[in-house]
């Protein structure tokens, strides 16, 4: 199963526009992903993980964000919803001018913006990576309990691939089993073309992808670190950004697998008081006058 297809098929860089606009840009060899999520006031998940995780891939990212949450380390305290309205006027605005080679969603909170969400992609047949966000690492609820029907139901047929982990796999199919097969087909069965079930929580070390066919078992390391806030968010991301540049869906599974275990293995657990964030742009150093502008800086 390849993800690299553009809408109706084409390749990317030729997605469809809307009747009356002209087909959007895209500089060669610049894969563009839009992330639909909520924003993480602390930086370390959600949209502000998945433009980082973007930027990561060489990829330009677009982001349309569903809630705003007030948010650190240790949880979260307060969600503020934007209008159902917004939110689609957000992701028409990026889709009609500049357009996408893939798109993620990350969390939507509450039925009335999956409706949105769903309405505004479902005309674009865009690759999509539906991470089913539903509980924070600190615990906090991030689905309402009465929208994981409408995530299924309207979200589940859109999808290029969908990516639980284990405790979200488990909510979405009733089923208590720790076997990521069992749960990657139940999810597919569900409706979703394809299953990756992430393999940070249980026993089994590994990601578990199921395509309707074929399984595949990806094993990942675990790191002791205390820096895994937003490497669900990251994982997807990278696996959005795969499927944009061109890979096929168990390509971009591999390098999600990765890349989100060196993000975990470089996190930043000393930030805050709770579980740091992932730190998926490890690589960069701090930025310097020296560095920048060739000059050493005075003093």
């Amino acid at each position: 199963m390849s993800g690299g297809a553009g809408p109706g098929g084409r390749p990317p860089g030729t997605p469809r526009s809307r009747e009356g606009s002209p087909p959007p840009r895209n500089p060669p060899g610049v894969p563009r992903v839009l992330t639909i999520a909520s924003s993480d006031s602390g930086g370390g998940a959600g949209i502000q993980a998945d433009l980082k995780a973007f930027a990561r891939c060489g990829a330009h990212g677009m982001s349309a964000i569903v809630a705003l949450t007030a948010q650190n380390t240790l949880g979260v305290t307060a969600i503020h919803e934007l209008p159902p309205s917004f939110v689609r006027a957000q992701i028409d605005a990026v889709l009609d001018d500049i357009g996408a080679d893939a798109a993620k969603t990350g969390m939507l909170f509450s039925a009335p913006l999956i409706e949105a969400v769903a309405d505004a992609l479902e005309p674009r047949n865009l690759p999509l990576v539906v991470d089913p966000v539903m509980v924070a690492s600190s615990g906090s609820i991030l689905l309402k309990p009465d929208a994981v029907g409408t995530l299924v139901s309207r979200l589940f047929p859109l999808a290029t691939v969908v990516t639980p982990n284990l405790p979200e796999a488990q909510a979405l199919t009733k089923l208590a089993t720790e076997d990521r097969a069992v749960l990657a087909e139940h999810l597919v069965g569900m409706g979703a073309r394809a299953a990756l079930v992430t393999g940070g929580h249980g026993t089994d070390q590994v990601d578990h992808l199921f395509d309707g066919s074929r399984h595949l078992r990806i094993p990942v390391a675990r790191h002791p670190v205390a820096a895994t806030h937003g490497a669900g968010c990251t994982h997807s991301a990278v696996l959005a950004a795969g499927l944009a540049a061109g890979l096929s869906l168990p390509e971009a599974a591999e390098q999600a697998a990765l890349l989100a275990g060196q993000a975990v293995a470089h996190g930043l657990a000393t930030l805050g008081g709770g579980d740091g964030p992932v730190h998926v742009l490890h690589q960069f150093a701090a930025c310097r006058a020296d560095s920048v502008t060739g000059h050493p800086r005075a003093g």
